[in-house]
């Protein structure tokens, strides 16, 4: 088992009342799976994407993760588990800017530490395998949306997660470059990664080996 959620609720309180984002989600997630998470918008899919992610807590409820009691370990631990085991494809690309292509897929190689020869034959292969070495030295406005998005994936696959976590990752790009996108996503997921993305689309989706559909908060079905 890679992660496992149990009994997970997240609300925010206000003057209002109690607001819930998701209600009573149970998840178990075997490695090497590729699931498609659907639901209409304001479902609670980036808030349980978010939770899978490290990035934001449940309110109640617990959250395993390679046997790992995320709900009960320090910030501190569960940063070091992210950064070792999960990349994150956000649709807005959320690259640096002031980076170069390269030295935006070397980012997360900096976290762990590792030699300098190292992080530079992990990029170039890196770089080869995507066809992008003609653009390393580019900075992310010089590249289109689909190279954009290569750039995101590669930043987030460069330290060999076991989860990748996709939020919408073909949402700002055409249908041949979401096509091209999801053909990398599933080669990887052959390659052994384990895939949760977030989309709209069902023909996304139907690359997934298994679709959850969110209402309201609740996993239907």
């Amino acid at each position: 088992m890679l992660l496992q959620l149990n009994k997970v609720f997240k609300w925010y309180d206000s003057k209002a009342g109690r607001t819930f984002i998701l209600r009573d989600v149970n998840l178990d997630v075997q490695e090497g799976e590729f699931i498609s998470i659907m639901g209409p918008s304001g479902s609670g899919k980036s808030t349980l994407l978010h939770i899978l992610g490290m990035m934001d807590e449940p309110s109640e409820g617990e959250y395993y993760f390679i046997e790992q009691p995320v709900h009960k370990i320090r910030e501190k631990q569960r940063s070091e588990l992210y950064k070792k085991y999960i990349g994150f494809v956000f649709q807005a690309y959320h690259l640096i800017d002031e980076l170069t292509v390269y030295e935006n897929i070397e980012t997360p190689l900096l976290y762990h530490g590792m030699k300098s020869s190292e992080r530079q034959s992990l990029v170039a292969d890196i770089l080869d395998r995507f066809h992008m070495v003609g653009k390393k030295d580019l900075f992310p406005s010089q590249l289109s949306g689909g190279q954009q998005q290569l750039v995101g994936i590669a930043r987030a696959i460069i330290t060999k997660p076991k989860l990748i976590l996709a939020d919408e990752p073909t949402g700002n790009l055409n249908s041949k470059q979401g096509e091209e996108i999801m053909d990398l996503f599933k080669q990887l997921n052959q390659e052994g990664v384990t895939i949760i993305q977030v989309t709209h689309s069902e023909k996304n989706a139907a690359y997934g080996s298994r679709i959850i559909n969110l209402f309201d908060g609740r996993i239907e079905g």
